[in-house]
Order: structure tokens, then sequence, then C-alpha cells
């Protein structure tokens, strides 16, 4: 599910975001004691894997599976899990309104992925409670 949804004009990194994204995730509430404020891991793909967001993650308390870019081997090596990632960003490729921008301002291109995410969250959590 997605928690956090943040674009970008096109010619900005990806690792430049992940400080960001990272602050920006909400508390997600359990079923005893305080909410949680950090993932136990992070998944992402060789956009990310500087040394310097390498060690930021770690920094913060989270393990970090982030295939490096200095490494020669061929995919993260993240196989199914990566597949979850993947899965969530070509779900937002259905709502046909967000294939291309046809928005002036990026405040509303950015609510229109809000929006997207919250109308995947509500189908996955509806789907989630059927029993056949």
């Amino acid at each position: 599910m997605p928690l956090v949804v943040q674009t970008t004009p096109a010619n900005v990194p990806d690792q430049h975001q992940l400080q960001a994204l990272l602050d920006g995730l909400p508390a997600i509430r359990q079923s005893r004691g305080h909410p949680r404020r950090k993932p136990d891991a992070i998944l992402a793909d060789r956009a990310y894997g500087t040394e310097r967001e390498i060690a930021m993650v770690e920094s913060r308390g989270s393990e970090s599976f982030m295939a490096e870019r200095s490494s020669t081997t061929h995919g993260s090596g993240l196989g199914q899990l990566r597949y979850v990632v993947e899965r969530t960003l070509a779900c937002f490729g259905h709502f046909r309104r967000l294939k291309f921008s046809y928005e002036q301002f990026g405040t509303h291109f950015q609510a229109f992925h809000d929006l997207a995410a919250a109308l995947l969250i509500r189908t996955r959590w509806a789907n989630r409670y059927l029993r056949f």
C-alpha cells in the first residue's frame, strides 16, 4: 500500500527524494504501544544506492536493502520483494489522468496522485476482507 506519494519534475534525481519520503511517513498504529514512525527495512533500486543514502537509512535504524551503484551484478537481488513496488507503480498507470501530465501546476498533479493512492488503498482494503 502506498504510504507516501511524492511527485517531482522529470529532471530531479531519485536519490534526492529519499529523505523527504522517509520524513513524510505517517505514524502507523498498532494493536499495542506507540505508533511506529520508522520502517523495519527500506527496499530500493540502484537509483537510491549511493553510499550517502544507505548510511542515512541505516542511521535512522532501518535495514537497507538497496543495491549499491558500484556493484557490477545484474539487478538489485530483491526479486519478489521488488515486484510489490513495481506492481503498485503499475497500478498508478491504470489511472488515465496520471499517464500524462495535463496540469499546469505541480500541486494539481500531486493531488491527483494522492487521490489515486487513496483509491488504491480503499480497493485493497475492500478486497482484503472478501472471502470466497
